[in-house]
């Protein structure tokens, strides 16, 4: 078995593995798979590291809903006195939904449109992240239309390699998010030439899945600079938002992003820049807190290699074969003998249709409960209907009691808004 095991949240028994109280086995009975199934005591307690880690900057700490947009988990994070950082009008809907305070809630994006413009202006949301130019011009013609003024951080490519995979890299000059640094302050100056664009802040975000303080330190040395010389260009900026992208282990052995520490290695730096800090974080409030669970429907064995079919796949799950994800695999019910190698896919009809890949497993038989660990960010945030596939079900788990978050997709949805 592997280190997996020994989760708090999901920790492994002699009869199986538990959330909370509530054994594995037990929820999929119940509510079939795949399904996933979400730790509530796991997102406060992510929760509080975070505000704890932090607290002497009384940061806006924004839950990123594009981890995992449920109402039930934004609702959660809002309770514990988290705003939203959302990429979407949708986004903006399910937080004012879930109870965020609009002003709490900033407003992401390097594609905003109008219409969403406009939606974000009208709820007087905390602050648009604008990622150009020609987005600060346009956010500029809709307040004007509105009669309101647009409270502004500007998003600077600082040019900082985050160690991560190349599809979760934001902060380097071949991705398409923010100003590049080097013409950040034509920029600024624009922002502030704007009858309608009110500049308050510099925001940054250096890619996903970071998991040791040296990239954010050389960020905020970046940022430091460029504050002041926009200091001397006489824009003053009262906030600085350093986005997210706080990675956790999915690998046994693999570091996760300690909080703590990233505040102390921050800290001479943030104390010497703007006012105000806001932190947009996703992955490190859910990621660990959530499981896919996954019936095998049988095991093939090939000429190279055997092969575990369960009902879970890509659509369920798309890191594995978007991301080159690692997920840790578990049986839910402790198993005995010699470890073999198989491939653990789904039915999906593609190649890249798996979630672990030459894994060491015990002996595999239908009808077996796998977990996929480190399944609570991007999984059912990013679930699809292909191949005609329902999205599944999403419980919450708090101790003893259960909650359905998310329900199944029954088949009338595959084509509900359709017509023939």
């Amino acid at each position: 078995m592997t280190s997996r095991d020994s989760s708090p949240f999901f920790p492994q028994t002699r009869t199986g593995m538990k959330c909370g109280r509530v054994p594995l086995s037990a929820l999929a009975r119940r509510y079939g798979t795949p399904l996933f199934v979400m730790s509530a005591p796991a997102l406060r307690g992510a929760a509080a590291e975070l505000r704890n880690a932090f607290g002497g900057f009384n940061p806006l700490l924004c839950y990123a809903m594009k981890a995992n947009p449920a109402l039930a988990v934004v609702r959660l994070f809002a309770r514990e006195g988290f705003g939203a950082e959302v990429v979407s009008g949708g986004e903006l809907f399910i937080a004012m939904r879930a109870g965020v305070s609009p002003s709490k809630i900033v407003f992401s994006g390097v594609g905003k449109t109008g219409e969403e413009m406009a939606a974000g202006l009208r709820a007087r949301v905390h602050m648009f992240n604008v990622e150009s130019a020609e987005e600060l011009r346009t956010l500029d013609g809709v307040a004007r239309r509105l009669g309101h003024r647009a409270p502004v951080a500007i998003r600077v490519n600082p040019h900082v390699d985050a160690h991560t995979h190349r599809y979760i890299t934001t902060g380097t000059n071949e991705n398409k998010f923010g100003v590049d640094i080097g013409r950040a302050p034509a920029v600024f100056a624009l922002a502030k030439k704007l009858r309608n664009i009110e500049l308050l802040g510099i925001h940054t975000h250096i890619g996903s899945q970071v998991t040791e303080p040296g990239p954010f330190v050389a960020c905020a040395r970046k940022v430091n600079d460029l504050v002041e010389r926009l200091q001397r260009s006489g824009i003053r900026l009262t906030t600085r938002n350093m986005g997210g992208g706080l990675g956790i282990s999915y690998v046994p052995g693999q570091p996760r992003m300690d909080a703590a520490a990233l505040a102390r290695s921050l800290t001479p730096l943030l104390r010497s820049g703007p006012a105000s800090l806001i932190m947009e974080t996703g992955r490190y409030l859910v990621g660990e807190a959530g499981v896919l669970l996954v019936r095998v429907l049988r095991v093939k064995h090939g000429v190279r290699k055997s092969f575990a079919v369960t009902d879970g796949a890509m659509t369920e799950l798309i890191r594995p074969a978007l991301y080159e994800a690692h997920h840790e695999i578990v049986p839910v019910a402790p198993r005995r003998g010699r470890l073999v190698k198989v491939d653990v896919v789904g039915p999906v009809c593609e190649s890249a249709d798996f979630l672990g890949l030459n894994r060491r497993l015990p002996p595999l038989r239908e009808g077996d409960l796998l977990a996929v660990m480190g399944a609570g960010a991007y999984g059912s945030a990013m679930a699809s209907n292909y191949n005609s596939r329902r999205r599944p079900a999403q419980v919450l788990v708090d101790e003893s009691r259960v909650r359905v978050i998310r329900r199944r997709e029954v088949l009338a949805d595959l084509v509900r808004g359709e017509s023939a």
